[in-house]
């Protein structure tokens, strides 16, 4: 080998060590993957969505160029609800688990419940401001608004409903059934006549989400938990005395029961057909304290009459899509009757998030999000912008249909 030839190979050599560090490890592997199979460090977890995983974050590069990858058709019906060239945006993220989310229409602005940091948290529409809204809030799960513009909101550590007045007041509305406490408020539906219907699982019956029972009671028969450590006064001092029952509160204040335990175990989201005609309910996991099997993560469907009675009960849908287990949550209506339900599917990959069916119960689109999805509401200025409350985070779509109902 001549000087030359020496000086020749050492600038290639650079050449290539140069061109190898401008293209990154990744470009030398996915052109030689069989050389480093058997070197390279092992493959993450998959996506729990798109190929490659997507980054929801504000800095994240773009996804959309006609529809969000994660908006799924599964009948083409749903093709006029999907507005094109709007991405699912993730616009805030550090709850512990976030459930409830609510508009106010005349506020312009989403509240919802970080339930084990015992406060509501609120997203401003304007700038995208997003602060602490309440706090301590009695870890509130659902909230809504009613018919005027007043907040709802379900406390699990209360155990009640209350209201929260234009003058800054709070209303109780319900905290016990027949002279007994009530279990743990879990969502809340207003109706034009006045009336708020609302569910009462026993979630709210443990250390991470409100309170277990003192001593004795169901979800603390032994009495190891210390009920009142963390509490204020006069908190951690209750029993569950209640089957599992969804209820409807009288504009007189008078509390009826409409749907029983025997019914629909484990009541969690439910919502109201346009016409107000149907109610649905979702039916979750067994809760703590729970002496039946409880729930089977169904969506129940009632007829309801002039007399508010619930009849014609009868299961709208198992939840299996693809032979996955999707556990709905939060529920709400679209003004065309299209059920759109929040999917918790746990650990089965890209089948969190949101599934939508028609009024026969049929599945014809899915939201796949990154994370379990808690609970739905209808929002912004139009109504048509879609909020979702993931295990720690809010997301967001713009849909090509509006809420039927406030809230």
């Amino acid at each position: 080998m001549t000087e030359e030839d020496g000086h020749r190979d050492r600038r290639n050599s650079v050449s290539r060590r140069t061109i190898i560090q401008a293209l990154g490890v990744g470009a030398v592997a996915a052109g030689t993957a069989p050389a480093f199979a058997q070197t390279s460090a092992p493959p993450g977890p998959p996506s729990t969505v798109t190929m490659p995983p997507r980054d929801f974050g504000p800095g994240g590069a773009p996804t959309t160029y006609f529809t969000d990858p994660d908006v799924i058709t599964v009948d083409p019906a749903f093709n006029q609800y999907v507005q094109p060239n709007s991405a699912i945006m993730r616009l805030w993220t550090g709850g512990l688990w976030v459930e409830g989310p609510a508009w106010s229409g005349e506020g312009r602005y989403l509240v919802w419940s970080d339930i084990p940091n015992n406060r509501q948290m609120r997203w401003l529409e304007d700038d995208g401001h997003v602060s602490v809204f309440r706090m301590p809030s009695n870890n509130s799960n659902g909230n809504t608004f009613d018919f005027q513009g007043r907040q709802l909101s379900c406390e699990h550590l209360a155990r009640r409903v209350v209201r929260y007045e234009h003058d800054g007041s709070i209303t109780v509305l319900a905290d016990s059934y027949q002279g007994k406490r009530l279990n743990s408020p879990n969502d809340v539906v207003p109706h034009p006549d006045g009336s708020y219907w609302f569910t009462d699982p026993p979630y709210g019956g443990q250390l991470y989400e409100g309170a277990p029972d003192a001593a004795g009671g169901p979800s603390n028969q032994q009495g190891r938990l210390k009920s009142r450590l963390g509490q204020s006064v006069g908190f951690g001092e209750a029993r569950r005395e209640l089957p599992t029952n969804v209820y409807r509160i009288d504009p007189s204040g008078r509390v009826d029961l409409v749907i029983g335990e025997d019914q629909v175990p484990d009541p969690n989201g439910l919502c109201f057909s346009p016409d107000y005609k149907r109610l649905y309910v979702s039916s979750t996991g067994k809760g703590p304290g729970d002496a039946g099997p409880g729930g089977k993560g169904e969506i129940f469907a009632f007829d309801i009459g002039t007399d508010n009675k619930a009849t014609n009960g009868k299961v709208f849908s198992d939840c299996m899509v693809d032979g996955v287990k999707c556990g709905p949550d939060g529920i709400r209506c679209d003004v065309d009757g299209n059920l759109w339900s929040a999917s918790n599917a746990g650990r089965a990959v890209g089948y969190n998030g949101v599934l939508v069916f028609n009024p026969d119960a049929k599945l014809i689109g899915r939201i796949r999000l990154p994370e379990v999805c808690g609970n739905v509401c209808f929002g912004g200025p139009k109504r048509n912008r879609l909020f979702m409350a993931g295990s720690q985070s809010i997301y967001a779509v713009f849909v090509n249909t509006q809420g039927a109902a406030p809230g």
